[in-house]
C-alpha cells in the first residue's frame, strides 16, 4: 500500500506542512530527548517521552509526505506509515515503535512501573537515530521543509 492509498481508504487526510511546523515538531523531538536523558523521573515517564519524540518524528515525515492522519489510529497510522516514506526495510522498526505506542498505554492510562531504565534508554537511543535519518530524508526530498 501506498499513502495514497491509504488516504483513499479514509486513513489520511491531505495536508500542506511549512518549514515553520516541521521546526516547531522538531522543538518538540529535541526537548523530549533533553527531558528523557536528563531528569530525574521514572523509567515509565522516560520511556513515555522518548515514545512522544519517535512518534512527533514520524509525525514530520507524514506531513512532510503531505499527509495527517484522521483522528481514528492516529499515533499507530502514524508509526505505521515509517516503512511507506522511509522504505519497506523500517517495517520492524514501525512494529518496534507500535510496540512502544502499546507499552506506553499501558503505563499511561492502566498500571505503573511496567517499563524500565533500560526499555527507556533503548527508546531514547532509538529516536535520536530516527532524528538524523528524518533530517536526512528531510534535507533530500523536501529541503524547503528543512528548518
Amino acid at each position: 500500500m501506498s499513502l495514497q492509498d491509504w488516504h483513499d481508504n479514509g486513513w489520511l487526510r491531505k495536508h500542506q506542512s511549512s518549514e515553520k511546523e516541521i521546526a516547531g515538531l522538531l522543538s518538540i523531538v529535541d526537548r523530549d530527548l533533553d527531558d528523557a536523558t536528563t531528569s530525574e523521573l521514572s523509567s515509565d515517564w522516560k520511556f513515555g517521552i522518548a515514545y512522544n519524540a519517535a512518534l512527533k518524528l514520524c509525525t514530520m515525515l507524514l506531513h512532510a509526505s503531505g499527509y495527517r492522519p484522521e483522528k481514528e489510529l492516529q499515533h499507530f497510522r502514524t508509526l505505521a506509515a515509517l516503512p511507506l516514506i522511509l522504505g519497506p526495510e523500517r517495517a520492524e522498526q514501525a512494529k518496534y515503535l507500535d510496540a512502544c505506542r502499546k507499552k506506553r498505554n499501558t503505563v499511561e492510562y492502566d498500571v505503573a512501573g511496567v517499563t524500565s531504565d533500560t526499555e527507556a534508554a533503548e527508546l531514547v537511543k532509538y529516536a535520536k537515530e530516527l532524528r538524523k535519518d528524518v533530517l536526512a530524508w528531510l534535507k533530500t526530498n523536501h529541503p524547503d521543509l528543512v528548518p
